[in-house]
């Protein structure tokens, strides 16, 4: 059987994914004030998020994606599970900032779910909608509106998902609305933004690649991670 060639570079494009997913999530805790409206800093780390996926998808496939969406998941879940283990662990006598470490690294129970549901859900309709275009677009043409396309599905999905899960019944379903469509706006205006780069990143991944290493998938289940 032949086995799956993983390079260096998706390496570290894999590592750097996980790494804006876990402190996306860290930063979730501090409101900003962006003009009329409030957001959370973790806005400004999650769509690098999505960008990369969408890097992954254009030059390696979705097979490659779907296993670093499940890493960066993983590794999520498990720096969540070792901060709360940091929180319940008993302070000394001369530790004075546990009350702050809580309103930190303390988890929602609720929020957590609501949050690792959307990611998941939000990360692999993204890469799905990315890879489904490019196999159907002669000469895989058009990256730009697949990166867009894709990423106002991921978003959206992602919103339409958290936010009811985190927030149904202690607030009102018409904010609830609200956020879910300013937040995929914001998210995929982010990424308009910086399709600039984005469009570098990919030619400058092909470059070092040689060209595109991406392969239709054997199947788009999930859960596939072995299919590489």
């Amino acid at each position: 059987m032949k086995e799956a060639r993983i390079s260096v570079t998706f390496l570290l494009l894999a590592v750097t994914f996980c790494i804006c997913l876990t402190i996306s999530n860290l930063m979730e805790i501090k409101t900003v004030d962006l003009g009329p409206l409030t957001i959370t800093a973790g806005v400004i780390v999650f769509p690098l998020s999505y960008i990369l996926n969408d890097c992954i998808v254009e030059v390696y496939g979705f097979s490659k994606a779907r296993l670093v969406i499940w890493l960066g998941f993983g590794m999520n879940l498990l720096v969540t599970l070792l901060l709360q283990i940091g929180v319940w662990l008993p302070g000394s006598p001369s530790w004075q900032g546990q009350e702050a470490f809580e309103l930190v690294f303390g988890a929602v129970p609720r929020i957590l779910a609501a949050s690792f549901a959307a990611f998941l859900c939000g990360s692999m309709v993204n890469a799905y909608v990315m890879s489904r275009m490019k196999l159907s677009t002669a000469a895989g043409r058009g990256f730009s509106l697949r990166a867009i396309v894709s990423s106002l599905w991921g978003e959206g999905i992602d919103s339409l998902i958290f936010f009811p899960l985190a927030f149904a019944g202690t607030l009102p379903w018409a904010q609830i609305g609200v956020l879910i469509i300013t937040q995929t706006l914001l998210k995929t205006a982010y990424e308009i933004l910086i399709l600039p780069v984005t469009l570098k990143t990919v030619k400058r991944l092909r470059t070092i690649e040689g060209g595109d290493c991406a392969e239709a998938p054997k199947s788009y289940k999930w859960w596939k991670i072995n299919e590489l």
